[in-house]
Parts: structure tokens; C-alpha cells; sequence
């Protein structure tokens, strides 16, 4: 899976943070790196502790179980164990896992007052700490369907079937392919940051609906290519350039000048309340469509912050 040290650097967050806030739920690739780190540091090894920290799981023990394999489903991390169990998590909106080694004591003594901590894993050699867990099961392996069985094609799974993949993407024609994205049960991994950008790049209005989305096979393969270059890389970029304030072209930088044209990046809802989310997108770049005018927009996130030179990506010629 990963060679080398599973502690090094911080464990992977979730969201990516404008001015301190969180813009979504980890996705696909972030929670798949999760997986490889906690893998490396925790497969084949006894766990020596097993601290679950979440009400339904209080009298759980898992001490002495092997752990087989950790692997992620879409957004969702599945630690298997010996006889038969998997440790299920999902890190929602700001849940985190931490991985250092079990000899530091210092860390033992944070870990053992931190309110936030839902689960500590540990062996011999390494230890790792479930932070601000939005989700935790456990559940027989055999009945993992229970948890993860909704989900649609894995974009960065084994399995991946992109022909199954376009045909979710257009089973309901009338529905705003923003919103289409962010179906779990469409594409299992994509969050805002992926769809934003995968529809700037197509030139698509997150609001266009899903049948007249030109191409859409070429959409998908779109993601899954943007998705997969960035499995392997801590920042997610899709400009190709991993420096700060220059990741990305329109996620995030509502406010601020498009890289392409000029045009201010502006931010929406997409999808019906109370289960909208929010698009980042170019008016210009992306015709189409426009946002619900009834509804207020999310204020501008992207210029309450200071940029780094050369960051907006735009000049005049």
C-alpha cells in the first residue's frame, strides 16, 4: 500500500478551509489517502488497544483482533478485522485521523483528554487517533452493504465502471447536474471541490440539467482522471500548480477574478434546502442556467482573504 513512515506529517483533515471555514465533506481522494495511511500503520498487526469512544459502541472490545485491511468506499473508511468485523467511519465535515507512534507519551496524555477523540487504534508500534468522527459503526463484514451498499460507482475504487457511472449521471434528465454530482448514489467520492471544478473545466452550468449536459460520458471521465491525479498529492489541485492560492480555478475563490476570462467567480446553492450545497462558479465561462434569485447566496468567500502574489491568475493583455 504505502511505503515508508504511516506517521509522518499530520494525518488528512477534512474540507478545504477558506478564512477558517470548512467548504464540504473530505472527499473521495482525501479519504482514500486516509485509508493507505491507516493501513500502512495498522494491517497485520494486533490491535493492543481499542478505545471506542461513541455511545453504541461503548462495550465493544477489539483488543487482539488482527487488523486485515483498511480501505475506502467513496467517502467512507472500512477497517477490517480478524473474525469477521469492520470498524466503519465517516469523517463528515471536520473529523480527522491521526497517526503517531505509540511510544510518544506525550501524545498518549493528549489523546487521553481530548474530548474530541471517538477512537483510538492502537498496536506495538503505531497509534492512531479518530478525531471529530462524524460516523462509527461496527458491523460484520459480510454486512458492510448495510453502510456502504447505496453507494454508486467509486471513482477511485477497484471496480470503477465508467459506462454504469454516465448512466446514473443521466437516469434523472431534469435534475441539475451540480446536484447529480454530489450524489453518493450517482458517483460515490465527489464533493464540491470536484464538481466545481470538473464543471468549469467542461464549460457546464452547475444548474444545467442533467440530460442536456453535453457529452456527459466525457464529464465523467473527467472526474475520475481529476480525482486520480490527485490520489497520491496532500493538495488538491487542478490548475497543475500545488502553490498556495493557485490550486484551483473557481472553488473557493468566489469574489475573485475567473483565471480564464476575468469574470468575478460567483457562489450559489445548488439543490433544493435543507439538502443544497454549494457550487463556485464562472457566468461567463459557463453558460447556461443561472442559480434560484429567490435565494440568497452564500456571501463571497474567496475575497474575505488575503492572496498570495500572483494568485488571482488573471491579467489583462
Amino acid at each position: 500500500m504505502v511505503a515508508g513512515d504511516p506517521g509522518r506529517g499530520v494525518a488528512v483533515v477534512g474540507g478545504l478551509g477558506v478564512a477558517g471555514q470548512s467548504l464540504g465533506v473530505p472527499e473521495g481522494d482525501v479519504v482514500r489517502r486516509t485509508a493507505l495511511r491507516l493501513h500502512a500503520a495498522l494491517a497485520g498487526r494486533s490491535l493492543l488497544t481499542a478505545d471506542l469512544r461513541w455511545p453504541s459502541l461503548a462495550t465493544a472490545d477489539l483488543r487482539g483482533r488482527e487488523v486485515l485491511e483498511v480501505v475506502s468506499a467513496g467517502k467512507h473508511l472500512l477497517t477490517r478485522v480478524s473474525g469477521g468485523l469492520t470498524l466503519h467511519s465517516h469523517l463528515r465535515m471536520e473529523g480527522q485521523w491521526r497517526i503517531h507512534r505509540s511510544d510518544d507519551v506525550a501524545a498518549g496524555r493528549r489523546n487521553s483528554r481530548d474530548r474530541n477523540v471517538r477512537a483510538i487504534l492502537a498496536n506495538a508500534e503505531w497509534t492512531a487517533v479518530g478525531h471529530r468522527l462524524g460516523m462509527l459503526d461496527l458491523v460484520r463484514t459480510d454486512a458492510e452493504d448495510r453502510l456502504v451498499g447505496h453507494l454508486g460507482p467509486d471513482v477511485l475504487g477497484p471496480a470503477w465502471d465508467a459506462a454504469e457511472a454516465t448512466r446514473r449521471l443521466t437516469a434523472d434528465p431534469g435534475r441539475a447536474i451540480g446536484e447529480v454530482l454530489l450524489d453518493q448514489r450517482v458517483l460515490a467520492g465527489v464533493g464540491t471541490f470536484y464538481m466545481c471544478e470538473a464543471l468549469f473545466l467542461r464549460g457546464v452550468s452547475p444548474w444545467t440539467p442533467a440530460g442536456e449536459v453535453p457529452e456527459p460520458a466525457a464529464l465523467v471521465a473527467l472526474v475520475h482522471r481529476l480525482m486520480t491525479a490527485n490520489a497520491e498529492r496532500v493538495q488538491q489541485t487542478t490548475t497543475g500548480d500545488t502553490r498556495k492560492g493557485r490550486q484551483q480555478y473557481v472553488h473557493g475563490r468566489s469574489g475573485l477574478p475567473c483565471r480564464r476570462c476575468g469574470t468575478t467567480v460567483r457562489v450559489a446553492h445548488v439543490g433544493p434546502a435543507p439538502k443544497d450545497r454549494t457550487a463556485f462558479y464562472c457566468p461567463h465561462c459557463q453558460p447556461g442556467p443561472a442559480p434560484d434569485t429567490d435565494r440568497p447566496p452564500p456571501r463571497p468567500l474567496g475575497a474575505t482573504r488575503r492572496q498570495p502574489p500572483g494568485a488571482g491568475g488573471y491579467r489583462r493583455p
